[in-house]
């Protein structure tokens, strides 16, 4: 990948659909660790002056007890 073409992917306005279930399939599993789900999570991301800011939304029925392992 040439420094055009890597540059160009790094300043996208918007993620694929295949990028977008993928990090949510990703993130899932973290939040399975520590939420109870109802349901599959959404992903907002929206252009920031400074980049952008990326919001996970999803419902949960309880937060799990994470227990220390020391």
């Amino acid at each position: 990948m040439n420094n055009l073409t890597a540059s160009l992917s790094l300043d996208r306005e918007d993620m694929t659909e295949f990028a977008r279930q993928l990090f949510l399939k990703d993130i899932k599993r973290v939040i399975e660790e520590y939420f109870e789900c109802d349901e599959a999570a959404s992903l907002q991301i929206t252009r920031a002056e400074e980049g952008f800011l990326v919001c996970v939304l999803f419902s949960a029925r309880r937060i799990k007890t994470v227990k220390n392992p020391l």
